[in-house]
């Protein structure tokens, strides 16, 4: 899948969206430790690799990667996460844009919902979500660390059906 975006009529973006090989673990690993106070472990991504999880990543038009996301399938649910845009990438539209790549490939894949779990302190992707059709269905107390405490995590789901 190819995108053509323009944001502020000066930027051009060219992007694809392509599975995720363990080849592509340590530009993934370098995108983490940018874009995550807490990053995931080389452990847990290596972890993913399973059939019932879905890895994508994004490509710039040199074919470097600036994104990527990790979907967990449960049954007829899509568990999104972790979903990262490099920070030289942000602020351009890809995270929304990877974010209805997401929801159409589980659509596709017949989930019935998508959920995820935000730091409550994320005010940008807590945005992009409910602008996306998210909603708020829980809170998780001290879900994330946040240095020497824990931060809690907002759960919004989005009903396919």
């Amino acid at each position: 899948m190819t995108v053509h975006r323009s944001s502020s009529g000066s930027f051009e973006q060219r992007a694809r969206v392509r599975p995720l090989e363990r080849t592509d673990l340590l530009s993934v690993m370098e995108l983490e430790r940018l874009g995550h106070s807490h990053p995931w472990t080389q452990a847990t991504f290596l972890d993913c690799f399973k059939p019932n999880y879905r890895l994508f990543g994004v490509e710039d038009e040199r074919g470097e990667l600036i994104g990527y996301a990790v979907i967990a399938y449960l049954v007829d649910e899509a568990h999104l996460l972790n979903i990262c845009v490099s920070p030289n990438a942000q602020g351009r539209g890809l995270g929304r844009w990877l974010l209805r790549h997401l929801k159409a490939v589980a659509l596709a894949d017949q989930m019935v919902q998508m959920i995820l779990e935000v730091r409550v302190s994320n005010v940008v992707a807590n945005a992009l979500y409910l602008s996306e059709g998210f909603s708020e269905i829980g809170l998780r107390r001290g879900y994330y660390p946040d240095g020497n405490s824990r931060e809690d995590a907002r759960v919004m789901a989005l009903r396919f059906t």
